[in-house]
């Protein structure tokens, strides 16, 4: 108990609840200068809103504007410029809804799939050494205090097969396959509200 006069101490758990933020922003520093320099060599073409746009196109399949806006927590009118500014890139195209013909669907070209592919491999390259360099308890706790963190922001792993198929930050319910009927709709989220869509623009 205190004594009379003295200051009150900083709440229980407050003093680890900041030292673990201080650690994570300090990581993701690291993690944002390995994704823009995985981006480096598409820059030109590509900006990172607009990868974010392909990687959820690459792991959903063909989508709906809406559905994809959702997913990337924007305004629906700034998905669509992204969507014309990837289309002009040749990174992805239109197709009609087989389900209801006066609908369009968004999806991946060749090119727009082979993007992804390279920039998650730069990642991979770059962050393996950085991992290498821990020792393997070290590792192993990583892997456990990240998974945790993960599960707490909602965040699904990645594959073992190393594809990079979720949103990159953003909460995700379980991915319906392109050929389900949910398909077309998208998981709902934090994005699903007009002020969650217009926390995020068309800018790097």
């Amino acid at each position: 108990m205190p004594e009379p006069g003295s200051e009150p101490g900083p709440e229980p758990g407050r003093d680890d609840v900041d030292a673990v933020t201080r650690a994570v922003l300090t990581a993701s520093r690291l993690l944002v200068a390995v994704s823009a320099r995985s981006l480096a060599e598409v820059e030109e073409r590509v900006t990172l809103p607009q990868f974010r746009m392909l990687v959820v196109l690459s792991s959903r399949g063909a989508t709906k504007l809406v559905a994809l806006a959702d997913l990337l927590q924007v305004a629906p009118s700034t998905a669509m410029r992204m969507v014309d500014r990837l289309i002009a890139a040749g990174l992805a195209d239109r197709q009609p809804n087989p389900a209801n013909r006066r609908e369009t669907l968004l999806r991946l070209t060749g090119e727009g799939r082979r993007t992804v592919e390279t920039v998650t491999a730069r990642r991979r390259a770059e962050l393996a050494p950085i991992v290498e360099r821990l020792r393997p308890d070290q590792r192993a706790a990583l892997i456990e205090a990240l998974a945790a963190f993960n599960e707490a922001g909602g965040e699904p792993p990645v594959p073992m097969d190393g594809t990079e198929t979720s949103r990159l930050g953003w909460v995700t319910a379980t991915l319906p396959t392109p050929d389900s009927p949910d398909s077309a709709e998208g998981p709902k989220g934090p994005g699903d509200s007009a002020e969650g869509r217009g926390r995020s623009g068309d800018s790097a």
